[in-house]
């Protein structure tokens, strides 16, 4: 070989061994963790599928992000995930937004359009195809986190002790409800929202303090008994249809490459996915199981929805007077709603 053929390939192989060292030294450095907290139990249908969404971003990154899928109070309150998050406690949350309403209202009109959509699967057309996703992630940027996308489980049930399947009945009947639109909404049509803890709430029923209760789906209520001493629950649900989502600490977020950002926002979407239908398919199962157990499902008419939305309606706009992000997400909703023959 020649003196200058010699000296090509030396500086050939230098080229590609830098190269390599270089891919290598970029590989090792986009390997990371994160750290983020869920609002569900551990062991819970819930949490198991927030860990698959987990083990399938570190399969599509080859390993090179990893997130522990923390369950809820592993490092700080349920409603404290935002702060943590934010100050980069931990990297990231997987919360219901209407946990930070106290601190803005727009979360309350972004986390729970109470008696608003039919199905969790508009609720996510509206993030991903009017407008939604871009107003989520002005919110959230607020709070130095970035909303990588929405995750729902469904529309919930109202267990109720005695049967009611309208406006009208609401009339006088004690609910458990948090503090927000929810009571609201039910307080306006003449019902009597009353706060009272988690833990209270299956004795509560059971000696009658309250006739029913805002907490989950039709299978979660099941799982806790609630159908054997409310047995006539609201089915399909008429009132709240929480959002879910994964946020990133804004930092760590857009220090991250983009082809695993881009695997992220594309497990936050299957994420969703299988959230509304592993939790659908369960309520199935309930179904069958409330109705062995002798509960009755109220079915309400289309036209008695028509009417607790109308009324809802009232307090959204409420809600959206009160800043203008709030204002934005109110006016994006109604415009869909209209579009989708919900609201006149």
């Amino acid at each position: 070989m020649t003196r200058i053929g010699k000296q090509w390939k030396a500086l050939t192989a230098f080229a590609l061994a830098s190269a390599l060292g270089l891919a290598a030294a970029d590989t090792a450095g986009a390997q990371e963790t994160w750290r983020i907290q869920s609002l569900w139990q551990a062991g819970s249908v819930n949490q198991t599928v927030f860990q698959r969404f987990a083990d399938n971003v570190a399969k599509a990154s080859d390993g090179r992000l990893q997130i522990e899928a923390l369950p809820v109070k592993a490092v700080v309150a349920h409603n404290e995930t935002l702060e943590a998050a934010g100050s980069g406690v931990i990297e990231g949350q997987h919360a219901a937004a209407v946990y930070f309403a106290g601190r803005d209202p727009a979360f309350g009109l972004l986390g729970d359009l109470n008696a608003g959509y039919e199905d969790p699967y508009q609720m996510t057309m509206w993030f991903y195809h009017r407008g939604g996703l871009e107003l989520a992630r002005e919110l959230y940027r607020k709070h130095n986190l970035f909303f990588v996308g929405p995750v729902l489980w469904g529309v919930e049930s109202i267990p109720m002790s005695k049967q009611v399947e309208s406006v009208e009945a609401f009339k006088g009947v004690k609910l458990r409800m948090p503090e927000g639109p929810s009571s609201d909404i039910f307080r306006r049509i003449g019902a009597a929202p009353t706060n009272i803890p988690g833990s209270e709430v299956y004795t509560s029923l059971e000696r009658g303090v309250i006739d029913g209760t805002d907490w989950g789906t039709l299978s979660m209520n099941q799982d806790l008994g609630y159908h054997k001493i409310a047995a006539f629950p609201i089915y399909p649900g008429i009132h709240s249809m929480p959002v879910g989502e994964v946020a990133i600490n804004l930092d760590t977020w857009e220090a991250l490459p983009d082809d695993l950002k881009a695997i992220v926002e594309t497990a936050v979407r299957d994420f969703n996915l299988d959230m509304i239908q592993t939790m659908a398919a369960g309520d199935l199962k309930a179904r069958q199981q409330a109705r062995e157990d002798g509960a009755t499902l109220v079915d309400w008419s289309s036209e008695e929805r028509q009417k607790l939305r109308q009324v809802a309606a009232e307090v959204w706009a409420e809600y959206g007077s009160r800043n203008e992000l709030a204002g934005k997400i109110y006016e994006s909703h109604r415009a869909f709603l209209e579009e989708l023959g919900l609201l006149d």
